[in-house]
């Protein structure tokens, strides 16, 4: 930052320096050229022509260097085939005379080195007198050493005063960005101490601007805890889950029951269903903290419906609904949660499954699935979120686990799973309701 901005301000000093030389030197030689243009109008209003037809003054120019030998103020005055008449400060040398151009109309300035030890300022305008004919050319010269010197100090002074204030400029936008950034340090110093073990969460006192990174970095570390502290949780329930049938199975092998494979394959399956749960639950939590989950529901209910079609052939399953809805979840965990819902209506069902799929209130989507089977009464609802509890009798194949994987999935990803009757087929209604996805823009 601090070179960024060294640069930016030694760019601008570098234009601003130069244009403002440009603009002093250019009064400083306007200045001195109206001086001279002043002189040259005197001369021209104190000439006449005299009885010899040659120029000469009513009155003399008042400057007292016009009669210094090489005083560095010259004029000179000439005419085509008449005898030049210049000032005795030229004494031995003479202004040249440009005929190539004419300057009856404008006054005509320039630089001239014809004296090689002396650069010059002149200025020169073409009159016709009264009672001539003659095209009489007026010069006026004096040495640039006077406007030299001047821009010479002006210069001096823009240089020194510029550098002067660039620095100054790169010492405070250094002031600025190290006060500005120097809470940066403390946050850094605070994260390594959070590393460390010394403490757990960033301190609030920071200024205005900091304040932001500082919760934001404060959320972070709370929902990293959360996480750590699920997963240590759900390891402690996976092995109190699986510590029972895995004792069924050690005693009665000990015992050498005669029904021991009966019972390790009763056992192996509630093991198998526990680790289905938790596996599936933990693969949310994973997915869940990626900020770019996003997924587009009605392509994942017509994912499910052509599978579950397969395998229920008899079923009809219709879709209607807002096909544009998309929800702040992973196509995978949508795709099993829905995969859940409409393959239990199939299978429980009368032989038709209806989905709807459309946006709620306060952010949130709600896929309703609903069928057209005996329904389920109010009072045993709850009891099909339990893990492994069936109210099937038929013995239909199941595991027990499909509606509790549903609501803990959602609820990871900040949605939740209600159970109600079906107004229209008169089954079991599910709405799944899940955040939205912020739309792009």
């Amino acid at each position: 930052m601090i070179g960024a901005a060294a640069l930016w301000i030694g760019l601008l000093l570098l234009i601003g320096g130069f244009a403002l030389d440009r603009v002093l030197s250019r009064s400083i030689v306007d200045n001195f050229d109206q001086q001279l243009n002043y002189v040259l109008n005197g001369m021209i209003a104190a000439s006449e022509i005299g009885a010899d037809g040659e120029v000469i003054f009513t009155r003399p120019p008042a400057d007292q260097r016009f009669l210094e030998a090489y005083s560095g103020a010259y004029f000179q005055i000439s005419g085509n085939g008449q005898e030049t008449f210049p000032s005795r400060s030229l004494w031995d040398r003479r202004l040249k005379v440009d005929q190539a151009h004419q300057d009856l109309k404008e006054l005509h300035k320039y630089n001239s080195a014809e004296f090689a030890d002396e650069p010059l300022r002149v200025l020169e305008r073409d009159v016709i007198l009264p009672g001539s004919k003659v095209r009489w050319r007026y010069q006026v010269a004096q040495s640039r050493d006077a406007i030299d010197g001047q821009i010479r100090d002006l210069r001096r002074t823009l240089i020194w005063s510029f550098a002067i204030l660039g620095v100054g400029l790169i010492l405070m936008a250094g002031l600025q960005a190290t006060y500005g950034l120097w809470p940066l340090r403390k946050v850094r110093r605070e994260v390594a101490a959070i590393r460390d073990g010394v403490q757990t969460r960033i301190s609030e006192d920071f200024p205005r601007e900091v304040e932001p990174l500082v919760e934001e970095i404060n959320e972070l570390l709370a929902h990293s805890e959360a996480q750590a502290e699920e997963a240590r949780r759900h390891a402690g329930n996976l092995a109190h889950a699986l510590k029972t049938p895995l004792t069924v199975i050690t005693n009665a092998a000990t015992a050498h029951a005669p029904d021991l494979d009966d019972t390790v394959i009763r056992e192996a399956a509630v093991m198998r269903r526990q680790v289905d749960h938790h596996l599936a639950r933990a693969r949310a939590i994973g997915r869940r903290a990626s900020a770019q989950a996003r997924a587009t529901v009605w392509e994942s209910v017509c994912a499910v419906e052509r599978a579950v079609s397969r395998l229920y052939d008899q079923v009809t399953i219709d879709i209607a609904g807002d096909k544009e809805v998309q929800v702040r979840v992973e196509r995978q965990d949508l795709d099993e949660m829905l995969g859940n819902l409409i393959e239990n209506a199939a299978k429980y069902g009368g032989g038709r499954v209806f989905v709807t799929v459309e946006p709620a209130a306060k952010g949130f989507a709600q896929i309703l699935v609903e069928d057209d089977g005996p329904g389920i009464p109010q009072a045993q609802r709850d009891e099909l979120f339990v893990r492994g509890k069936r109210l099937d009798t038929t013995g239909k194949p199941g595991t027990g686990l499909g509606l509790a994987i549903v609501r803990d999935v959602a609820e990871i990803y900040g949605g939740r799973v209600e159970l109600a009757e079906s107004e229209d087929l008169g089954g079991l209604l599910v709405t799944l309701s899940l955040p939205l996805a912020m739309q792009a823009g």
